[in-house]
């Protein structure tokens, strides 16, 4: 059920300590807004010299209060902090709000601070926000206890920055969308994201948890808690750069960034995950069409709760420019624009005239001015048909009824056009109403004219912006899912940990999972590799031992016919690179196969994480890898192996047969399964994985310890 967070959402009882009357102090603004609602429950303002603060007699402490308070806020300077965390304990206190700041971001000594706190506070049964947080809010319960107002609606808003959480409210507030809750995250030393997210989940007057956060925590946990949240989460994050890679030593850790890591966890957990306030703002504009996002007051519009995974988009305008750009902005975000078949054509064509475009965008080409209601009778024909899963409109509609009511659109003296576009906003509606919940998005020239407002009213999102439409629409529309259904999978249970990092001892810990290796030896001399060589015929591989790039430093030589060979190249190879031990191995039959690299490398916040591509010695060039969180079931792995560029290979191409993807697939999970198991080694490495038609064989392995 996740940690009971009662008292901080509704409590009986509340307190600020640190109430101020000066403006510039933040206890006077969290006070001033705990006053908004005195009827609700017990509001003491505590202020160590007393006195009167904002008209009402303060407390000189929290003990002076005289009775127990549910909920205490803390806003006092750091020196004060401890000792007003014991008192709110001593009074009863079963929730904590903390203001201070100069804990975890001030340093280690901030940080034992904080973690003492933190202890305390658990000790006691209690829940700790913060610290250096800006407050949190409730609409449902009228708890209003951080400095600005948040309008009422079903949005949870989880945020790191104050300022993002003011930005994002003025971004949402043109789409009639509002605030069930929000909560500033500070520091997490206990209430985490991963609690809150829990929490939110089970709120029922939650409908959709909007996230910015820079630091995760426990990544891996907040990724399943939204996978399970039955409800959409929507994130924003910063520090997605490059730099966490500047320090691997694998192909798989070169190419792992931060950036991929959380864009796996989100698709993983089925996230929606934005770059910017704006887009966060489209994103939950575009699901407010759905469920109902816009609160008490807001329509729950049409389909609520529905988002269909088919991704097939009618692009219909009145401009073929218009459609030009929509189609290229729905294909961007993801979406599909095919064509129509012949039927729905042909049912096109009995609502349009001769000169419109039936294909995939759908032009009305001028007949819009004709018979405002060809608006109302193309959206509708393009929701009844099977092969379109949504709609976006795009143009000019809304520029008549903009000339009419003074907004500057339209031609002078539209009055009757106007009508009949404001006829057709509501016949859109209707056939909406009727359309098995299949979502429509507008983008218009004139999004505030009275017929785009008809369509907001009643939950179609409208945008001004092409590309909002599009990125709403996606959402809305809702991005496939791992096939296995499986959301984030469950780390296994830790092994022992590896006790041979080197070539033969990781290929053994391979071995023992089911990767299927050519037959090895591991030689130190002549002697050793003629004992080698009798055990299995050629043609043969060497590779140079206990080198980190055993190719770039010329480590390997390949196809050597027989033993005399294979004992030229020892000598050559050992003359040069004076190696410790070597590896004399049977070589594979190459032909017909493609070479894969399979990885896995630690991340610091969201544990292991898998990376497959295209392999052998130009992986970091070629750069065609996809990631997920590992361990990566089979049906899941295939799945990726299949989101490559270059996966056309994998089926054959120019006469080459199909490579056996499915047991591809398989040593993935093999591979991954054991990476997840042992959490010492940092990173793990299949490079290549050699996929041929008749199965899938690992020519080299590598693991780097923590």
């Amino acid at each position: 059920m996740g940690r009971d967070l009662t008292a901080l959402f509704d409590p009986r009882s509340v307190a600020v300590v640190g109430a101020s009357d000066d403006p510039a102090k933040y206890g006077h603004a969290v006070a001033a807004q705990a006053l908004r609602a005195p009827d609700r429950r017990p509001v003491h303002l505590v202020n160590r010299r007393g006195g009167t603060v904002l008209g009402r007699t303060a407390a000189t402490s929290l003990t002076a209060v005289g009775e127990p308070v549910d909920l205490v806020v803390i806003s006092v300077p750091g020196a004060g902090f401890e000792a007003a965390v014991d008192e709110a304990l001593a009074c009863g206190a079963k929730a904590v709000v903390a203001i201070t700041a100069g804990f975890a971001e001030a340093g280690p000594a901030g940080l034992a601070r904080q973690r003492a706190v933190a202890a305390r506070v658990r000790a006691a049964g209690a829940v700790l926000v913060g610290p250096n947080c800006l407050g949190i809010a409730d609409n449902t319960t009228e708890l209003y206890l951080a400095s600005d107002r948040f309008a009422p609606g079903g949005i949870a808003l989880l945020s790191q920055s104050g300022n993002l959480a003011l930005e994002l409210q003025l971004r949402a507030e043109p789409h009639g969308l509002g605030f069930s809750r929000f909560v500033s995250l500070g520091n997490q030393a206990d209430v985490t994201l991963v609690d809150l997210v829990e929490d939110c989940s089970r709120h029922e007057a939650t409908s959709a948890i909007a996230v910015y956060a820079e630091d995760f925590g426990d990544g891996r946990a907040f990724a399943a808690a939204a996978a399970a949240a039955g409800k959409p989460v929507v994130l924003l994050t910063a520090g997605r750069g490059t730099a966490s890679a500047r320090s691997a030593q694998s192909h798989t850790g070169a190419l792992t960034t931060s950036a991929d890591v959380v864009a796996a966890a989100c698709r993983d957990a089925g996230v929606e995950l934005v770059r910017t306030p704006r887009e966060m703002a489209v994103v939950l504009a575009g699901l407010a069409g759905l469920a109902g996002l816009a609160g008490p007051a807001g329509p729950a519009g049409p389909g609520a709760g529905v988002r269909t995974r088919g991704r097939r988009t009618g692009v219909f305008t009145d401009g073929g420019g218009h459609g030009a750009i929509a189609a290229d902005a729905a294909e961007d975000a993801g979406l599909e624009v095919p064509e129509l078949g012949g039927p729905t054509q042909d049912r096109l064509r009995t609502v349009l005239w001769e000169q419109s475009s039936v294909a995939n965008p759908v032009d009305l080409a001028g007949m819009g001015e004709q018979r405002p209601l060809s608006y109302a009778d193309t959206v509708g024909a393009l929701l009844d048909a099977d092969e379109v899963d949504a709609v976006l409109m795009t143009g000019y509609f809304g520029g008549y009824a903009a000339s009419e009511g003074g907004l500057g659109g339209g031609p002078a003296g539209g009055s009757v056009l106007a009508e009949g576009e404001t006829r057709a906003a509501k016949e859109i509606v209707a056939h909406l109403a009727s359309a098995a919940g299949k979502p429509l998005v507008v983008q218009s020239m004139y999004p505030g004219s009275p017929s785009c407002r008809v369509l907001a009213e009643a939950g179609v999102p409208v945008f001004a912006a092409t590309e909002d439409a599009a990125r709403a629409l996606a959402a809305m529309t809702g991005r496939p899912r791992p096939v296995d259904a499986t959301g984030v999978a469950p780390l296994p249970r830790p092994a022992p940990p590896l006790s041979d990092p080197g070539y033969h001892g990781v290929r053994a810990l391979l071995d023992a999972a089911g990767v299927p290796f050519p037959a090895a030896r591991e030689i130190t001399d002549e002697a050793g590799l003629l004992a080698a060589a009798a055990e299995f015929d050629g043609p043969y591989v060497l590779k140079a031992l206990h080198l980190l790039h055993k190719s770039d430093a010329g480590g390997v030589a390949l196809r050597l016919a027989d033993r005399d060979a294979l004992l030229a190249a020892y000598r050559e190879m050992h003359a040069r690179l004076g190696a410790p031990a070597y590896s004399v191995e049977a070589m594979a039959d190459l032909t017909d196969g493609i070479e894969l690299i399979v990885g896995v490398n630690q991340d610091p916040r969201f544990g292991p994480v898998a990376l497959v591509g295209l392999g052998g010695v130009l992986t970091e060039s070629l750069r065609d890898v996809a990631f997920a969180l590992a361990p990566v079931p089979a049906r899941r792995a295939e799945a990726l192996l299949r989101s490559l560029r270059s996966a056309a290979l994998l089926d054959g191409v120019r006469g080459r047969p199909a490579v056996d993807v499915a047991a591809a697939a398989a040593v993935v999970e093999r591979i991954t399964t054991v990476a997840a198991a042992h959490p010492e080694i940092a990173e793990l490495e299949v490079n290549p994985l050699l996929v041929r038609p008749d199965g899938a064989l690992a020519l080299d392995a590598r693991a780097v310890l923590r």
